[in-house]
């Protein structure tokens, strides 16, 4: 047979085999597991997490560069810890800040896990507090920053003068809210304990940063720590849904009812249950009386954003399921100022209102911005 005649029957013989393997191959797409990346299609049924009554567990299949398909706390956090390690603290939060831009979904647990990487640095560089901070921590809402804090804090043999002394002499707002985290480590979760550290502070204006810093951990522990679990007794809960915050003194009560909401979620398996959102804004009302359920609104639109910046505009209708005006106006700033938070750069305040499709939230976004009516 001539070379070239058997060139034309073996091509046309692999293109009928091709043809036949076409045919009989399943093409169906592998079912996503919305779960674990967030659910990202807004509607969709657990779209903060898995559906209704799933696992939430991610899949396990990897990308080419090694990395997991969907990440998960405890990958995304052993991969940093491993870039650190091998290199310096800036390598793996610059690593963090690209993640959790790229993949919204992961911000829920990143502050957490710069958290992690600021104890880690501290004990790496023998608490030498002013190399720690050297490197750029503004990521994660300066999770980093923060856990440096409770590091040294937790270290220090005298936490009550230190505490005043560590942000010295700038005194930044991320800081001393890392010292509230800390206090609550110096004090074993007690929150008296704590806010009588906090007290050190000698202006108002640095009491009320530390106390953010105190109820964010009472109710938002992030260490996978027995000694770091949240205080909060269930009979205390039962007499008062908004334990402890109505019994603490009026300088610190705002923080407490604002990041009230983080335990609220987190107990109701937010992920699994998005209806939970609108549930936790009729919680708040439990604070009418004591003043607390504006900061407690703000608290839900805060963490409704921080668990759903890659939809926002179902955050949004969210808030707009509340009865009144005031609860949806307060659940707005909320959603502004986590955004803005996570979202540093200009301009970040007037594209989250543009993504809203309900118009009075709009309103609401952008009265909470400081921005004009219109849009234009």
């Amino acid at each position: 047979m001539q070379p070239r005649a058997f060139a034309f029957l073996t091509a046309l013989l692999l293109g009928v085999l091709g043809l036949g393997s076409v045919a009989v191959t399943d093409w169906t797409p592998a079912p996503v597991d919305r779960a674990a990346v967030g659910a990202v299609t807004p509607g969709a049924a657990g779209a903060t997490g898995a559906a209704p009554g799933g696992t939430g567990q991610p899949a396990a299949a990897a990308t080419a560069t090694a990395d997991p398909a969907v990440w998960t706390r405890s990958t995304l956090r052993n991969k940093l810890m491993a870039e650190m390690d091998a290199t310096d603290p800036g390598v793996a939060l610059a690593d963090l800040d690209r993640i959790t831009k790229q993949l919204p979904y992961t911000v829920r647990f990143c502050h957490p896990i710069a958290h992690e990487l600021g104890h880690a640095a501290v004990k790496r560089f023998n608490a030498d507090f002013q190399k720690v901070i050297s490197y750029p921590h503004e990521t994660c809402a300066a999770g980093y920053l923060h856990g440096a804090v409770e590091e040294m804090l937790n270290a220090s043999a005298q936490p009550e003068t230190d505490l005043v002394k560590l942000c010295a002499p700038k005194n930044s707002g991320p800081c001393i809210h890392g010292v509230g985290h800390g206090t609550m480590f110096v004090a074993k979760q007690d929150v008296a304990k704590a806010r009588e550290l906090c007290n050190k502070f000698t202006t108002d204006q640095n009491r009320i940063r530390c106390s953010e810093g105190l109820f964010m951990q009472l109710f938002g522990p992030d260490e996978e720590d027995e000694k770091a679990k949240a205080n909060l007794p269930a009979d205390k809960l039962a007499q008062d849904p908004l334990y402890p915050c109505k019994e603490q003194p009026a300088l610190f009560q705002s923080a407490c009812f604002f990041y009230a909401p983080t335990f609220y979620l987190s107990s109701h398996d937010y992920p699994n249950h998005p209806e939970v959102y609108a549930e936790a804004l009729k919680w708040c009302l439990n604070g009418k009386a004591s003043g607390g359920a504006v900061d407690c609104s703000r608290g839900v639109g805060s963490r409704t954003m921080k668990y759903n910046l890659d939809r926002e505009d179902w955050a949004a209708q969210q808030c707009a399921t509340a009865a009144d005006g005031w609860q949806r106006k307060a659940c707005a700033e909320g959603l502004v100022s986590y955004y803005t938070v996570n979202y540093t750069e200009a301009g970040a305040a007037g594209r989250l209102c543009a993504k809203f499709t309900d118009k009075k939230m709009q309103g609401y976004c952008r009265s909470a911005s400081g921005l004009s009516a219109s849009l234009d």
